[in-house]
């Protein structure tokens, strides 16, 4: 819980600050390369801006959350700070005008360009020149460096929307890379749950005792939790078809009322990520559509997910039975990470941009939980039924006040846990992430539980 006295900050390393958000650039700069010119203001996804807004919201975000609200900067370009500013959650097509107005006129990639390296010459300087006040006397979004880690990780964040918006759009409108690696597995292990006692989960994190958290993480606090079986990998592709044959979309009574409006309205039979070809069901890849691989985590939205759940009898689990799923252990303590306390690597998950797509579950063991849960953090995020919501103690962040609290609404589910375009530094216990539950275009699997 909070502490009637402020946590002292952490110390903070410029060097390493400045490496990050280079790195961050650099990584963004590729990401927007590999689309060909004739794609750039078009929507791959039409509930999200088109593709032109978010090379020019990524730089715009970090004046505005480092410069202007962190060090009390002038902008670097009013114009593109306020056309850049934020991008949209509408829910449904016919919402979907970005902030901006419908009759945008959107500035050239050339401009665009020339903006994000005056914005970055601005914010390098700043790092590692400015005089930090971490106690946040003069402008509390400082507070323990809170408007550097916000643009920071803001960055990696978008990366991982730019790649599952990529993968929407048509072959012929990317550069393939050089580097496609497919780890396709043969067939998928058989079905296993794991019991999971009564116990304690911890969610949320202290203030004092990390680095940097988003707003909605805080507080922590413990939630008593009932024993569940939970299953040891993720739904595969595999089994999602035999849901899918046994006529899963059509059946009423397997889907939320809203769930079945949502299949009815916009005809739905099938997971996004998934396309027919010559009869056969196909992966929809970054780079090329291939067989579809049965060993992979299928990706769905919470909708599809939950109806799979009620066809095999069980449900999805709540955001607390992963925590206690995914930390918890047998002798009662909780882990860091689902392996232990050793950091993040490639061989605990399939996370940090390794792969453009999953790779077979439970190829990563040395990823599994004390439970023998395999693939938690990693591979795709998992859906859980919580509703979003903040926690106990929550207080909107100064930096970017909108962050959580625009989409406390009762429409958004959390999710958990990682994907292959999740950057290393979001991978925390406490990290939530949060969709709309008929969203079906991010990188989302999900597992089943039953008391």
């Amino acid at each position: 819980m909070t502490s009637s006295a402020p946590p002292a900050p952490h110390p903070l390393n410029r060097q390493a600050l400045t490496k990050w958000y280079e790195r961050n650039r650099a990584r963004t700069r590729r990401l927007f390369d590999l689309i060909e010119p004739a794609a750039y203001y078009t929507r791959p996804i039409a509930l999200r801006n088109p593709i032109v807004f978010y090379e020019g919201h990524l730089p715009a975000f970090s004046v505005i959350a480092l410069l202007k609200r962190g060090l009390g900067r002038p902008p670097v370009d009013e114009r593109m700070e306020r056309l850049f500013e934020r991008g949209i959650d509408p829910d449904s097509v016919d919402s979907a005008v970005p902030r901006s107005g419908v009759d945008t006129v959107w500035p050239s990639r050339s401009d665009v360009l020339a903006y994000g390296r005056r914005a970055d010459e601005a914010i390098l300087n700043e790092l590692m020149h400015a005089d930090f006040d971490l106690t946040g006397s003069v402008h509390k979004a400082m507070r323990r460096g809170e408007a550097i880690f916000t643009a920071l990780e803001h960055e990696a964040m978008h990366q991982e929307t730019l790649l599952y918006m990529w993968h929407r759009l048509p072959h012929a409108q990317k550069k393939a890379s050089s580097h496609v690696p497919y780890e396709l597995g043969g067939a998928p292990p058989a079905r296993a749950t794991a019991a999971i006692p009564a116990g304690v989960a911890t969610l949320g994190a202290n203030r004092s005792s990390i680095a940097f958290g988003w707003d909605n993480e805080f507080d922590e606090h413990r939630l008593d939790v009932d024993a569940f079986d939970i299953d040891v990998h993720s739904v595969t592709n595999a089994e999602f078809l035999e849901f899918l044959e046994d006529g899963g979309y059509r059946r009423r009574h397997l889907w939320s009322d809203a769930g079945w409006t949502w299949r009815e309205q916009d005809g739905v039979t099938h997971p996004a990520f998934w396309v027919q070809h010559e009869g056969a069901w196909h992966w929809r890849g970054m780079f090329a559509n291939i067989p579809l691989p049965p060993a992979w985590p299928v990706y769905v939205s919470a909708e599809e997910a939950a109806a799979f759940a009620r066809w095999r009898g069980r449900r999805l689990p709540t955001e607390a039975e992963y925590h206690r799923a995914a930390f918890g252990t047998p002798d009662g303590d909780e882990r860091e990470f689902p392996w232990g306390s050793d950091a993040p690597d490639a061989t605990r998950g399939n996370f940090d941009f390794l792969s453009w797509e999953p790779v077979p579950v439970g190829a990563r063991p040395e990823g599994a939980s004390a439970w023998g849960v395999q693939d938690l953090i990693g591979n795709g995020w998992e859906w859980t039924s919580t509703i979003f919501a903040p926690f106990p103690g929550f207080e909107p962040m100064t930096s970017y006040p909108e962050y959580s609290a625009d989409f406390f609404d009762g429409g958004h589910y959390v999710m958990k846990g990682a994907s292959p375009a999740t950057a290393t530094e979001l991978v925390r216990r406490s990290f939530r992430n949060w969709f709309r539950p008929n969203y079906p275009f991010v990188y989302a699997k999900f597992r089943t539980v039953a008391c």
